[in-house]
């Protein structure tokens, strides 16, 4: 049995398989899905009263809540905002 991967980190089995920016770009939108329905939970807000606030359709703010679909960032900023929070983004 080969190990090739054996004692490789996650990220460096994930570049060998040439999926490394996928997987993260997955994994921070379900983060910010994550925080996003949070916030709306404290706020006690449903899905249809934010696609009423964003003057917008519920199938579009489903699309927001989506982590495998890609929603424009001023769409996320107006969510957020209308949850009580930011959006931040930096390069590292």
């Amino acid at each position: 049995m080969s190990k090739k991967h054996h004692g490789s980190s996650l990220d460096d089995f994930l570049k060998d398989e040439g999926v490394f920016e996928e997987t993260q770009a997955l994994a921070v939108k379900e983060v910010v899905v994550w925080q996003l329905t949070e916030a709306m939970q404290q706020r006690s807000l449903t899905k249809t009263q934010l696609a009423t606030m964003l003057k917008t359709s519920r199938s579009q703010v489903d699309r927001l809540l989506d982590p495998t679909r890609d929603v424009t960032l001023s769409t996320l900023q107006r969510a957020a905002a209308l949850v009580g929070r930011k959006v931040r983004i930096e390069l590292v």
